[in-house]
């Protein structure tokens, strides 16, 4: 296991400036020191490898974690959980699939604040199943849409406009909103955060250019796709599976030409073992979505 014990850890004492200025110390990594240090914790668990991609990776971790200053959480607290996710992933991470270590990171990094909203967020002592996340993380932009700004119940169509949008019950609609009105309190009420006591709880509103709820989503659908991904690819021998990931799963494809050279045939053989896995790629996909009540894009 990776010893994460040294890194810097935003505190309220310390305040998020001085934490935002001791990650910047830390250097971004290229490419191919990326994946060599990615290698060296999958191949030999090297924790001077693994604590060199989390900190590469802090900052991206701290950006993220801005994006959901709206629900009155101490700051410190969501970039820890960001970091949290950050280990996860460089945890689990493999080189090997082509991608590089942001791309992969991310997602871990908003499910993990994500859950952590959920968890602390006192006021709505809610479920954790994925209509009730989507409804959480996105009412106050379906009020505001609508401009229902009253601090008091819906009215019956603004109920059933927002239901469908969303795509959750009415009565869900209903409940979540009485949770999260927290009946007549008033918007200026002074609360703390990172040690400032001079907040009040409308410096909180979540800003409407962040979508958590598409974010969380998405996040969802990313990974059983991903996962998708991954056991369709078992349809495929070693050589599709070489050149599906060289063509077609990483940032840089490689051209037709410079794979007929490794594989010592024309570029049209390429082209076509390139199109044969493709098809058997997507069909296993298909069956995959149908057996998961999943639509797939055509």
């Amino acid at each position: 296991m990776a010893n994460y014990a040294n890194l810097p850890a935003p505190t309220p004492e310390g305040g998020l400036n001085r934490y935002m200025q001791d990650i910047r110390k830390f250097p971004m990594l290229e490419p191919e020191e990326e994946y060599m240090l990615a290698k060296a914790w999958v191949e030999r668990q090297d924790s001077s490898a693994a604590h060199k991609l989390v900190t590469s990776h802090l900052r991206l971790a701290a950006k993220i974690a801005f994006g959901y200053r709206g629900y009155g959480l101490p700051q410190a607290e969501v970039v820890s959980e960001a970091n949290v996710g950050l280990m996860q992933a460089v945890k689990k991470f493999d080189p090997e699939k082509g991608f590089r270590l942001a791309t992969y990171a991310m997602w871990w990094i908003r499910a993990s604040i994500q859950e952590y909203v959920l968890r602390s967020w006192s006021l709505v002592k809610m479920g954790t199943t994925s209509g009730q996340k989507k409804l959480f993380f996105n009412l106050r932009k379906a009020k505001s849409k609508i401009g229902a700004y009253d601090e008091g119940d819906l009215r019956p169509e603004q109920i059933t406009k927002i239901a469908t949008d969303l795509g959750v019950t009415e009565t869900e609609v209903v409940s979540m909103n009485r949770r999260m009105s927290g009946g007549d309190a008033s918007l200026n009420v002074m609360v703390g955060s990172d040690g400032d006591s001079s907040t009040q709880w409308q410096d909180w509103l979540q800003d409407d250019s962040a979508d958590q709820a598409g974010d969380y989503e998405k996040n969802d659908e990313m990974t059983v796709r991903s996962e998708m991904l991954s056991e369709a690819m078992e349809v495929l021998n070693d050589r599709e599976k070489d050149i599906m990931m060289q063509r077609r799963l990483q940032d840089q494809a490689i051209t037709l030409e410079e794979l007929s050279g490794q594989y010592n045939v024309s570029r049209e053989r390429i082209r076509q073992i390139e199109v044969r896995a493709f098809e058997k790629l997507q069909n296993r996909m298909r069956e995959l979505a149908e057996e998961k009540g999943m639509l797939l894009e055509a």
